[in-house]
């Protein structure tokens, strides 16, 4: 698995699809290695079963990813071949021949439409199409995790992906001890989690917040390592206004299990991306999510979600979730009962080793990919309980 900051998660979305998928993977008998950034000292060489490569990266906004991935591949390619890899970021593309020109598999995991991300300026957003492109035209598979980015690449490129969306924690009967090191009650604040970038629309929120007559207090959780400007931008609206809390970045998973579970509403401004992992998380605790109105966030909400696309629909939102607490309550429960009926990271991990067996077997979008081998396997054929039994153990 490459292409991500690794494990354990800390960052994002990716980071927890590696973590969860890879564990599983291990447990059914399959040899898994992540590619981590950074290379400074400690480095574990194992989590949870998955063997761990560590290697370092540029602290460039526009190189970090690139120049890791880049070391990543080189490293794979040069030592003990894979039986399949998984590149995740469409950005990465250009490393995919390296890998299928050593006879490794390979599929690519699109993220969300990164080139509308407000942080990229020209040449930025101009790669990220080229890179789409390339990542059609070389990889031997491409997973989407939402089906309007599955849409886009059909529609776009006629191409068909794998549709494998992330799954939900489904959090019961959480603690709330650590809330009190932040003078925080259960049931007593709204939460925003996001980076302060603005396609995520953290602003928005704050400004339709700090409109509303709002008794319980917001607390923002996230911070942006590149986005300066914007990050000020969010720190002054917060500071004219005592009901905000900035807690900054937080990765301590036991607080944010608390954080989430405990809100009385999660706001989610993101726009851009697939299957959201924080809004999962959200409906994973069974909180109550008041979601900018885009389709993905649609998709994964369905009916039970509320959305805004203004300050002044959020402001009107926010104040009937006070209103009526037990419905927000409720509505919190059905979302829950959708993320464990809809989002389960055991068949997000069959859809993962399905796909590697086809790709052991030879299956490939492009031709040239089928030519590696004589044989094929079908998506029914490698889920076959008698064949998914055999292939367990031979995936590295």
């Amino acid at each position: 698995m490459i292409g991500t900051r690794g494990v354990p998660a800390a960052y994002g979305g990716f980071e927890t699809a590696v973590e969860e998928i890879g564990q599983r993977l291990v447990a059914r008998g399959h040899e898994v290695t992540v590619y981590c950034r950074g290379a400074q000292a400690p480095c574990p060489q194992e989590f949870l079963g998955m063997r761990l490569v560590h290697l370092p990266a540029l602290h460039v906004r526009s190189l970090e990813t690139l120049s890791h991935s880049a070391l990543s591949v080189a490293h794979c390619v040069l030592r003990r071949r894979p039986d399949a890899a998984f590149v995740f970021n469409a950005a990465n593309a250009p490393f995919v021949p390296a890998l299928r020109m050593r006879g490794i598999p390979t599929t690519v995991h699109v993220d969300g439409l990164e080139w509308k991300r407000d942080k990229w300026g020209g040449a930025g957003r101009h790669y990220y199409r080229w890179a789409e492109q390339y990542a059609v035209r070389n990889s031997d598979a491409l997973i989407a995790d939402a089906r309007g980015i599955a849409d886009y690449y059909r529609d776009e490129f006629a191409v068909a992906t794998e549709l494998i969306t992330y799954g939900a924690k489904i959090l019961g009967d959480v603690p709330h001890d650590r809330l009190a090191e932040f003078s925080l009650k259960p049931s007593g604040y709204h939460l925003v989690v996001a980076r302060f970038e603005p396609e995520n629309h953290v602003d928005v929120i704050l400004e339709g917040y700090i409109r509303s007559g709002a008794n319980l207090p917001l607390v923002v959780v996230g911070s942006a390592p590149y986005a300066a400007d914007y990050t000020t931008r969010v720190l002054r609206l917060a500071a004219s206004d005592s009901r905000v809390h900035i807690m900054g970045g937080v990765w301590d998973k036991e607080l944010l299990d608390q954080l989430y579970a405990h809100a009385v509403t999660y706001l989610h401004g993101h726009s851009v991306g697939g299957t959201n992992p924080s809004l999962l998380r959200a409906m994973g605790a069974a909180t109550a999510v008041i979601a900018w109105d885009v389709g993905f966030n649609r998709e994964v909400l369905g009916v039970n979600g509320a959305f805004f696309g203004d300050t002044d629909t959020l402001a009107g939102l926010v104040e009937d979730a006070e209103l009526s607490p037990h419905r927000t309550a409720e509505v919190g429960q059905a979302l829950q009962g959708r993320a464990q009926a809809l989002f389960d990271w055991d068949r997000v991990t069959d859809g993962y080793e399905s796909l590697a067996v086809r790709l052991t077997h030879g299956y490939s979008t492009h031709e040239l990919g089928r030519r590696r081998t004589t044989t094929s396997v079908s998506l029914a054929e490698a889920m076959e309980p008698a064949g998914r039994q055999t292939a367990r153990g031979t995936l590295s």
